[in-house]
């Protein structure tokens, strides 16, 4: 037996030693060509339960958005430099440029401190003021660098965190007027690393931080954003008829602001007064792809957010669609001019989660319909459908948040019983743990999803940082 012992030893030892020297598996290498044409679509919000409650609203438990059927996918980290929980400038500005910074920040280095903005001439916060801090570069100044046309489209204003990130460089996002002039070639405050033009399309709201005080904008200097940008040969819109009479071949940039502030919701927009997100969406690719060296464009659905702030998830639920709708059109739009996107990469995701819940053991519910509640109703028994109770012995609803403002203060028994009209209406706000002030339904610090197709998109897998996806689209467009 000790023979046989060491006889088994000694061949273990050997097969070990021939393991040792063999040659190790080839690293894994993507042979694709470098993506020309680059685009980045943020859902403002649009979490892992969001995206859920999106789709049973949408197609049923079983159907499919678009952002399911992309072939890649992974997992953000989405905390910021200094919170556990980030919000959209923060967030945003690590995907534009790959370093984490503080909360409210505009890709500018991790070291700069949040300064809030001081009092202007009218009293309104938006008085630039810095402690420090210096620009990082973005994506789309290093697409600028390379000859590459941009542009940048979304639902709430363009001043705003998230579409502000892509293009300026500021030590608060409250600092709207500052991230508007940042977008004004050889006007003060311009960002000169966007070129001699600017950006070649730029479209949603916000022109409020385009215009003086006297024309009842909010700027204090008295400049008139979109007269100076008319003066250089800026194209520019300001409704939807406006915008679809663009011709997409000519190369002079072009800028549409179609309201002052944020858009409306999509299912209370003015159709002849706002452009939709796919609309706006399929102008700029239209007009971005003529440029043969490439665009990048990033499509923002900001109205998401606002929606979970305000703790009402049918608007959530319908922007996210939206959203999705205008991903399905743009890379139906991209595969007519790149068929198989070897030259394309579509990256989807979000900023960050919300406060959002799904509560448990709800029986299926399929899609909403005009007559069915869907996802939206009242929790019902998975054996027999009955109206399921709380411990108060009230009715509640599938969909609730962790944060927000209707809260029922004592026991909900007392209160008058939900409905399932009540709770599937146009503007209800679900119940939530948490009281907040009105509007202020909270972000949470979960991951949230990716998806991508096209050039480079097998990069993306696993659980990431927000930082590497700007990394990895670099490498994907072979910077």
């Amino acid at each position: 037996m000790r023979l046989i012992l060491l006889a088994a030893a000694s061949a273990l030892a050997v097969l070990s030693g021939c393991a040792s020297v063999q040659p190790p598996p080839p690293a894994l290498t993507h042979t694709h060509a470098p993506a020309k044409n680059i685009i980045f679509f943020l859902g403002d919000g649009m979490g892992i339960n969001t995206l859920t409650a999106a789709r049973i609203y949408a197609v049923g438990e079983e159907g499919e958005l678009t952002l399911d059927t992309l072939p890649e996918s992974a997992f953000v980290k989405t905390f910021s430099n200094d919170a556990q929980v980030t919000d959209s400038a923060a967030s945003m500005s690590a995907y534009m440029t790959g370093v984490k910074v503080n909360n409210n920040v505009l890709s500018m280095s991790a070291d700069t401190p949040a300064s809030a903005p001081a009092l202007d001439a009218f009293g309104n916060r938006l008085a630039g003021r810095c402690g420090g801090g210096r620009p990082v570069a973005t994506l789309a100044e290093l697409a600028k660098q390379r000859g590459m046309s941009v542009g940048v489209v979304t639902t709430t204003r363009v001043t705003d965190a998230t579409p502000g990130a892509v293009f300026s460089h500021v030590c608060h996002r409250g600092m709207e007027n500052d991230i508007a002039a940042a977008l004004v070639p050889g006007g003060a405050g311009y960002n000169a690393a966007l070129g001699a033009r600017g950006l070649d399309v730029l479209l949603g709201g916000g022109s409020a931080h385009f215009t003086p005080t006297a024309k009842g904008g909010k700027r204090s200097d008295g400049r008139d954003l979109l007269a100076e940008l008319a003066a250089q040969g800026v194209r520019s819109v300001a409704d939807s008829a406006q915008l679809r009479a663009v011709d997409p071949s000519a190369s002079a940039p072009l800028v549409g602001l179609f309201a002052p502030y944020d858009l409306a919701f999509d299912s209370m927009r003015d159709a002849a007064r706002q452009p939709s997100l796919p609309e706006m969406a399929g102008k700029a690719i239209g007009i971005l792809a003529n440029n043969p060296k490439g665009f990048f464009l990033v499509v923002e659905g900001g109205m998401i957010d606002l929606a979970l702030h305000n703790s009402n998830a049918r608007r959530a639920l319908q922007e996210t669609v939206v959203f999705d709708n205008t991903l399905k059109a743009a890379i139906a739009q991209m595969r007519a001019i790149d068929p198989d996107l070897k030259n394309t990469l579509i990256v989807a995701t979000a900023d960050h989660d919300h406060a959002l819940l799904l509560n448990g053991y709800a029986r299926r519910t399929g899609k909403t319909t005009p007559t069915e509640a869907g996802v939206l109703g009242l929790m019902r028994r998975v054996d027999n459908n009955e109206i399921k109770l709380d411990a108060d012995g009230a009715p509640f609803t599938i969909i609730g948040f962790g944060a927000g403002e209707n809260r029922v203060q004592g026991s909900r028994g007392a209160a008058p019983h939900l409905t399932s009209a009540q709770v599937s209406a146009d503007d209800y706000r679900q119940e939530a743990v948490v009281r907040t002030e009105p509007g202020y339904e909270t972000h949470s610090g979960t991951d949230v999803y990716l998806g991508a197709v096209g050039a480079g998109a097998a990069r993306f897998g696993g659980t990431i940082d927000n930082t590497r996806v700007f990394e990895l689209i670099k490498a994907a467009a072979g910077w």
